[in-house]
């Protein structure tokens, strides 16, 4: 007889309970929603005090400003060859006001191309200037004497820059600091002697340097035209007779646009609307990445975005390459009032190498409850829509803000039709043939410099060495 035994245990693979693939049919799953990794704090958009536009365009009045041409020259690159563009010398102020285009380029044509060396000196101050040097390519020092007869950097000129425009205005012009290369780079050189030998066949031209030379429009330090005031005066003087002359032609600033279609079917915004609402869903994310764009031309856009609108006397060059303490210095003696830095995290990271090196430790700074790297007491917030040039360097900008300040300002409009948040408005379109819905999303935006010195940038920042 043979007697079958009952096992202690119970074989593996037989399941014994409710198997928890099975069990999760019937739960509740608890669910996010839908994630982005494209959001970022977006620091400019929210630390921007906003004006509201109406008529879709913000017309900018300002002071007539007498002093122009004091820009940068662009250039033309065949090759190693490097040519001025002759337009571009109605940058140089005495320039300002040639018309005859063939005077421009026979006057191009005399530049010469010079490679320089890191340490070459161009120029020696007290020296008569014998050369009007535009710099294409690398970094030129201007060295002085300090208040103590110690060498001092009083500035660097870059791609651009002129020196020695006295040339063109007097003979008697003398260099006010020696100028000498901090890098390799490459600059055109024009001679007093190729100058005199075009202008005597360039009768035109002559002229029009004399009567520059000699009526130079009268400005303030600013190059506003000046307000002439009596002062500190005894008795019944006579008091001057003046007003204050404004732009005939002031700047207007047309509300840029971000758009897109957003299409959702009306299958899933029936069938699968909970627990989370699927339009709102894709309106939340579509709204996301229109803020995201929205931020990027405010710094980027070619007419109005911040990057392109420095004034050149507020653009700062670094000294070394990678941004140390005196150039955030030199670009907080620019302005007043100063509400923020903004700069890519990892030229923040670069300051703060810098930082360290010198023993140097800035006091972070609170920002809507976050502590944040700060400088002087100022904030330097992050923001990763900071292009890279082509040189692998960035650009640090510096900003006071609010029109009471007279700074830099966000331009919206004052209401708008079906808005949704902000300068943002959804529409819906209709239902197509295939069942889908449409929605028309908008968001309107652009942003104005009140004044020149409301912004300041600090170029050519090198990440590392």
């Amino acid at each position: 007889m043979t007697v079958t035994e009952t096992p202690d245990v119970a074989d593996a693979t037989m399941a014994t309970s409710l198997h928890t693939e099975a069990a999760r049919r019937l739960a509740t799953t608890t669910k996010t929603a839908p994630q982005m990794r494209g959001i970022t704090p977006r620091w400019l958009l929210r630390m921007l005090p906003w004006q509201g536009v109406s008529g879709g365009a913000y017309r900018l009045n300002r002071r007539l400003t007498s002093v122009v041409g004091d820009g940068r020259v662009t250039f033309a690159q065949t090759g190693s060859a490097v040519t001025v563009i002759p337009a571009e010398l109605r940058e140089i102020g005495a320039l300002r006001g040639v018309t005859d285009e063939s005077t421009l380029a026979g006057l191009a044509g005399l530049f010469t191309q010079r490679e320089v060396q890191a340490g070459q000196v161009l120029a020696t101050a007290g020296q008569p200037v014998d050369e009007l040097v535009l710099v294409a390519h690398g970094k030129i020092r201007r060295l002085g004497a300090g208040p103590y007869g110690d060498p001092a950097v009083l500035g660097v000129l870059a791609d651009g820059d002129i020196a020695g425009a006295e040339l063109l205005t007097g003979r008697d012009a003398v260099w006010p600091a020696t100028l000498t290369a901090a890098t390799r780079g490459v600059v055109l050189v024009l001679g007093r002697a190729a100058l005199d030998g075009y202008l005597g066949a360039a009768a035109g031209l002559r002229e029009h340097l004399e009567r520059n030379a000699a009526a130079a429009p009268a400005a303030n330090r600013y190059g506003e035209a000046p307000v002439e005031i009596a002062a500190g005066h005894t008795g019944e003087a006579v008091l001057p007779r003046t007003f204050v002359d404004y732009e005939l032609q002031p700047r207007e600033y047309e509300l840029s646009v971000a758009q897109a279609m957003l299409r959702v079917h009306t299958r899933v915004a029936d069938l699968y609307n909970k627990p989370q609402n699927q339009t709102e869903q894709q309106l939340r994310l579509t709204i996301h990445e229109l803020r995201e764009r929205e931020e990027l031309e405010l710094l980027t856009n070619p007419g109005f975005g911040l990057l392109h609108n420095v004034a050149l006397a507020q653009r700062v060059q670094t000294r070394s390459g990678p941004p140390g303490p005196g150039d955030m210095d030199e670009l907080l003696s620019r302005r007043r009032s100063t509400a923020f830095f903004l700069a890519h995290p990892k030229a923040i990271a670069a300051f703060h190498r810098e930082c360290n090196r010198r023993g140097v430790y800035p006091a972070p700074v609170l920002v809507d409850g976050r502590l944040h790297a700060g400088w002087r007491g100022v904030p330097v917030l992050p923001s990763d829509k900071i292009p890279i040039a082509a040189d692998g360097t960035r650009s640090i900008l510096e900003m006071r803000t609010g029109a009471d300040d007279q700074g830099v300002i966000g331009l919206r409009p004052d209401e708008l039709p079906d808005q949704l948040e902000p300068g943002v408005t959804v529409r819906f379109t209709g239902i197509d043939e295939r069942a889908v819905l449409t929605y028309q999303v908008s968001a309107y935006h652009s942003v104005a410099v009140l004044v020149p010195d409301a912004l300041g940038v600090l170029e050519n920042v090198q990440l590392g060495r």
